[in-house]
């Protein structure tokens, strides 16, 4: 059995995660004091205390879902539960290539909250938003939107077949979820999130982010982890540079990624961090995929038999 550790990304987050965890391991408690020195405040009081509407801010959310899946994850592997590799959902890329050990978790949480910080700035320098449009192909998603030439509208998250998330102008997404309708989109939902995630509406973020990375010390990984901006694994520093930077503005091809990891010979896949988005993600990807899901002590003790 070949193991592959999933990683959420934003919106997986709900106020009390983790707090199981801190109060029983120390070593999550070391990780929550890390935390806190970088945020510079008690940051567990947000997680664990919400109120929920301050927790789903980006700059919150990110560095607390990260938080919560890597210290779960250290957790499984000191049990002997270990990846062959690895693969996130756009932020728990990050959470994947910590993991790996591309880079160490203190660096990884400085790079997250770089990034939640310039995605929020980013948000409010123009109003975007994002919705997901169900039941139509993907090729005629990205069609329609890269013949739209009223305003700023993209594919951005290749979430399952019959699942694209667009991202653009608050004003083009209105409107092009008519023609969208009328292509035959059984429906169009608008996610609450705080912007055009994954859309050139990020570019300033991406600037950002690009020279923080760059100052960052990154190492081959060591298991594969596989990469938003081509779905392929990658284990070269390079490599994994070029993903992260690019990741920012550009689509998430997570059902491709999924595909290519079982092609891959990886056949039992652990969603490693808050809710189950991930599970139900790739349950419609494959239905014979072998997925559970671990966010609780209760469920690290089931899966380790403790």
């Amino acid at each position: 059995m070949k193991t592959a550790f999933i990683f959420p990304g934003q919106a997986s987050q709900k106020v009390g995660m983790g707090e199981d965890l801190y109060l029983s391991n120390s070593n999550v408690r070391k990780s929550f004091e890390v935390a806190n020195d970088i945020m510079g405040f008690d940051f567990k009081k947000i997680i664990f205390n919400g109120p929920a509407e301050v927790l789903k801010k980006t700059i919150y959310t990110q560095p607390a879902i990260y938080l919560i899946s890597v210290t779960i994850a250290k957790i499984l592997i000191k049990k002997g539960v270990k990846p062959q590799c690895a693969a996130g959902h756009s932020l728990g890329e990050y959470s994947a290539l910590t993991i790996a050990n591309s880079f160490d978790f203190e660096s990884g949480f400085e790079l997250v909250k770089l990034r939640s910080e310039a995605m929020q700035s980013a948000c409010e320098e123009k109003d975007g938003t994002m919705a997901a449009v169900l039941g139509l192909d993907d090729a005629l998603v990205e069609k329609i939107c890269n013949d739209w030439d009223s305003g700023i509208v993209v594919a951005a998250n290749f979430n399952c077949k019959g699942q694209v998330v667009i991202s653009g102008e608050s004003n083009s997404i209105n409107e092009i979820s008519q023609k969208l309708k009328e292509a035959g989109a059984k429906k169009i939902l608008e996610i609450n999130v705080g912007g055009a995630f994954h859309s050139p509406l990020m570019t300033s973020a991406k600037d950002k982010l690009k020279k923080k990375l760059n100052q960052t010390a990154l190492n081959d990984s060591s298991i594969p982890v596989y990469s938003n901006f081509t779905s392929k694994a990658v284990t070269n520093k390079d490599d994994i540079l070029d993903s992260l930077i690019n990741q920012i503005d550009s689509p998430v091809y997570w059902h491709q990624s999924i595909t290519n990891i079982k092609s891959d010979g990886f056949d039992n896949f652990i969603e490693v961090g808050p809710g189950k988005v991930l599970q139900t993600l790739c349950k419609r990807i494959d239905s014979t995929l072998s997925i559970s899901g671990v966010e609780s002590n209760h469920q690290i003790n089931e899966l380790t038999n403790v």
